[in-house]
């Protein structure tokens, strides 16, 4: 599962996936809790809201693994599922993830408001990223919804904050506290 982990830059470069070929569309959670937590507890979240996430065949234990690196996650047959990335400030990818860390702090420092410092702080703090990557041309209302709930469920259980591309980051009410676009 783990092996399968794409190098994401903050914004996709052309002539790669989702670089020109096929749009896509990244969220991420900075997290500042110590471990994400396993898939199951995920997917009993989604299931919890309504939702039905189809996942690929995989080894049973592999749910309850902590250190899980990415997975697709389904919300209807007929589309591309969103791809969920899990990069750490330790182990294989810590590049990857310090690489994202210091890239949305760059961003952040031009602006010097309390809630820019606030999010710094959390950025700073954070001990994983869970991104989110969906193909624009194949993504529905559905789709970001379910998305959505995938965003809520690390942000309220790994003490997460929000950041969407083209957008910007959110509080933990939903709100749009420090526009950035890309």
């Amino acid at each position: 599962m783990g092996k399968e982990l794409p190098i994401l830059p903050a914004s996709p470069q052309p002539g790669e996936p989702g670089g020109g070929e096929e749009p896509v569309h990244y969220s991420r959670v900075f997290c500042s809790r110590e471990n994400s937590p396993p898939l199951r507890l995920l997917l009993d979240f989604l299931k919890s809201k309504g939702q039905n996430p189809l996942i690929p065949k995989m080894d049973p234990a592999a749910l309850d693994d902590w250190a899980w690196v990415q997975v697709s996650l389904g919300y209807h047959r007929e589309r591309k599922p969103l791809q969920l990335i899990c990069v750490r400030d330790r182990g294989t990818f810590e590049d990857v993830f310090r690489q994202e860390q210091s890239a949305f702090l760059e961003r952040l420092s031009v602006f010097d408001d309390i809630e820019a410092e606030l999010i710094r702080e959390h950025v700073t703090r954070a001990r994983f990223i869970a991104t989110t990557r969906l193909i624009k041309s194949d993504i529905t209302e559905e789709g970001y919804d379910f998305n959505g709930w995938v965003l809520e469920f690390f942000q309220e259980n790994c003490n997460g904050v929000v950041q969407v591309d083209g957008q910007g980051f959110f509080s933990p009410k939903g709100e749009l506290v420090i526009e950035i676009e890309d």
